[in-house]
């Protein structure tokens, strides 16, 4: 496993490298390596961060703002409004798999002492993040509508939100959770693809 992480860094190390040198900003070169940095340190190191509550901080900032606004300026040359409106859906909608991914672990987190943000707020609080993400993810995307009227085309999405938030509303747990990490990476894929759509027109 720290062989095929280290493979997938040297991957991800050389298309970082290509994106600089065509943008011309190799000051992202910094930004690359802290994001290296911070996948390892996830659940690498004598202290994980993502079993001290904090890997639902590093996922919305690594792959909403970091990942959006990164992409954003090395197209554009900027990442002005609205980047930072589909940064934080994307973000949100990320950390929204994790914490569902952390509801289902939480019995056997805590027993194994992995303090994560789950476990922190028990099991009903975190339902409610769920949710909340959700509808974050979804106002964040609509939010430069007055600008944008085409970002209206997330709104089919909200179809796929039906499933995992109720079923994560409804008191789930175990294996009846994994469908909904299936369901919320389906949901931010439609969210983000519809996005980027709805921007271009």
């Amino acid at each position: 496993m720290r062989d095929a992480a280290f493979a997938c860094f040297g991957v991800a190390a050389a298309a970082g490298l290509a994106l600089v040198a065509l943008s011309g900003a190799w000051w992202l070169l910094a930004v690359g390596a802290l994001s290296i940095v911070a996948a390892w340190y996830y659940t690498g190191g004598k202290h994980p961060y993502g079993y001290a509550g904090l890997g639902e901080v590093f996922v919305f900032v690594f792959f909403g703002l970091v990942a959006v606004l990164g992409t954003a300026y090395v197209q554009t040359g900027r990442a002005g409004w609205p980047a930072p409106a589909a940064a934080v859906a994307i973000g949100a909608l990320a950390c929204a798999i994790l914490v569902a991914n952390n509801l289902r672990d939480v019995p056997t987190d805590a027993v194994a002492g992995k303090r994560t943000l789950a476990v922190r707020l028990g099991a009903r609080r975190t339902r409610g993040l769920f949710a909340g993400l959700v509808a974050v993810g979804f106002a964040a995307a609509l939010a430069p509508v007055a600008q944008h009227p085409g970002v209206l085309l997330v709104l089919p999405a909200l179809a796929l939100a039906v499933r995992p938030v109720r079923t994560v509303l409804s008191g789930a747990g175990g294996r009846d959770l994994v469908p909904v990490l299936r369901d919320a990476g389906l949901l931010e894929l439609a969210v983000g693809a519809l996005l980027g759509i709805g921007l271009a027109l």
